[in-house]
């Protein structure tokens, strides 16, 4: 791919990025739930965004995992757990630019069906 649309494409997902992030905000009862998909792996971390804090964060890689549907309704399962034991049960989703399909859908279904309201 040739470097000006990639360089397109990138700013593109900044801006879809900013004016998502406008509107999302997370506190510590109902964090902000980001996720970061590469072509091989699938991220996700919780943030209070008053303190600046990470409070769980998952990573597909460690997990051995890759970033298809199916492994990332697992690793979703793994990140409730987390949230589960730090008695988060409420969340603000954040797409991080990404759109709400595919691998980002199957993962905010399967942290709904673990029981993480958003």
């Amino acid at each position: 791919m040739l470097k000006s649309i990639q360089n397109r494409k990138n700013k593109l997902r900044a801006q879809k990025k900013a004016r998502a992030r406008s509107k999302i905000f997370g506190t510590t009862q109902k964090p902000r739930v980001t996720v970061y998909k590469s072509n091989k792996h699938f991220y996700a971390q919780a943030i209070d965004d008053t303190a600046g804090h990470t409070l769980a964060s998952v990573d597909g890689r460690k997990l051995g995992l890759k970033s298809n549907r199916e492994d990332v309704k697992k690793v979703a399962q793994e990140f409730a757990k987390d949230l589960a034991s730090k008695n988060i049960d409420s969340v603000v989703f954040d797409r991080n630019g990404y759109l709400y399909h595919g691998v980002v859908a199957s993962f905010a279904e399967a942290l709904r069906e673990a029981g993480i309201k958003f």
